[in-house]
């Protein structure tokens, strides 16, 4: 009679246990259940995919950027287009009004990095030798014979600038323009003309890719740049002739300037992407063109670059190993300050170019 009391009281023990084990389980995960509407899901809601990377996200998003900092806008990825704009077509003379804002020079010429007279600011885990870098052969080599060997082109055709040098801008002021007088299509003309002038072939493209709708613009771009590598098969280098932006939060416009021969001219920044996954194979040897030309730029014009912006992007660059995006200026440069860092800029990528030459 012991021996089976004692059975039953094993028995009863253990089925307690395993009841107790289960509601425990249960209660667990009713309490991760729950934890779905707190802190951690919460932050978890706050992951943002941001050109083709996530990050996370502070949960007041008006305090990533302080007001009395330059905001520099995020361009997308090639060939992805998260916003939308429509814009609309601007006279090239317009009477302005409304309310006035300041327009401030700057020296935009740091990075993170530094070598010699250039600095760049990487924002990959690559670490670059900059110096051996500069010391390797460009990955192409520019045939003397006068073919079309240079492609320019502008993702974002409708980037203009301010029409006058007057210390403050209007508050209707619409920096994006049609005329392509006013913006960077003035600017890739200087650009060719002047690689004309050293022999250089060069074919400068000014459809309007992000007119009459922005979305798509890189997508429309590349499609030029396959069109013009078909009926120009000698073409080696691409250019995407941007313009920049930089506007805090009280409205006031930053513009980055040098001097040179008595001239003022707009600082240009030379864009670089990075990409260890492998979609992108030729991005070393675009990083090793995009620094040669930013030290021929440095020694030839002391202070015309902005820091060469290193990046994990692609903008189209990864179409061969001579891509580059070059921000030429801000929507507060003048359209002739603009101009002359264009004609600048075309004689120091000839001398680049001609440094490596094939005379057969």
């Amino acid at each position: 009679m012991k021996k089976q009391t004692f059975k039953r009281i094993s028995v009863i023990t253990a089925m307690l246990l395993v009841i107790g084990v289960s509601l425990t389980a249960v209660l667990y995960r009713a309490t991760g259940c729950f934890d779905l509407f707190g802190d951690s899901a919460i932050a978890a809601q706050m992951l943002a995919y941001t050109n083709g990377s996530v990050r996370f996200e502070a949960a007041d998003h008006e305090e990533e950027q302080p007001e009395d900092q330059p905001m520099i806008p995020e361009k997308p990825l090639a060939k992805q287009q998260p916003v939308t704009e429509f814009p609309t077509e601007k006279p090239a003379k317009t009477t302005h009004s409304g309310d006035t804002y300041p327009v401030v020079e700057i020296d935009n010429s740091g990075g993170n990095m530094s070598y010699d007279n250039i600095s760049v600011d990487n924002g990959t885990p690559y670490d670059p030798d900059i110096g051996e870098l500069l010391s390797s052969e460009l990955p192409f080599t520019l045939m003397d014979n006068r073919t079309v060997q240079v492609l320019i082109y502008h993702t974002h055709t409708c980037e203009s600038y301010l029409d006058e040098d007057c210390g403050y801008y209007y508050d209707d002021f619409y920096p994006r323009s049609t005329d392509g007088s006013q913006g960077v299509m003035a600017v890739g003309d200087e650009i060719a003309e002047s690689l004309k002038k050293q022999g250089i072939g060069v074919v400068h493209d000014t459809t309007l890719h992000d007119y009459p709708s922005y979305d798509g613009s890189y997508g429309r771009s590349w499609d030029t740049i396959e069109k013009y590598k078909k009926k120009y098969p000698g073409i080696l280098v691409t250019l995407d002739i941007h313009r920049d932006s930089m506007t805090s939060g009280d409205g006031t416009k930053y513009k980055p300037t040098f001097e040179y021969g008595g001239k003022k001219a707009a600082q240009i920044m030379i864009m670089s992407g990075y990409d260890e996954s492998g979609g992108f194979p030729t991005w070393n040897e675009n990083l090793i063109f995009a620094l040669k030309l930013q030290k021929q730029c440095e020694d030839s014009y002391p202070g015309m670059t902005r820091a060469l912006d290193f990046g994990e992007f692609s903008y189209n660059m990864d179409f061969n190993n001579g891509s580059l995006l070059i921000e030429v200026g801000t929507d507060a440069n003048t359209t002739d300050e603009a101009k002359y860092s264009g004609e600048l800029l075309g004689n120091a990528l000839a001398a680049v170019l001609k440094n490596n030459v094939n005379n057969s």
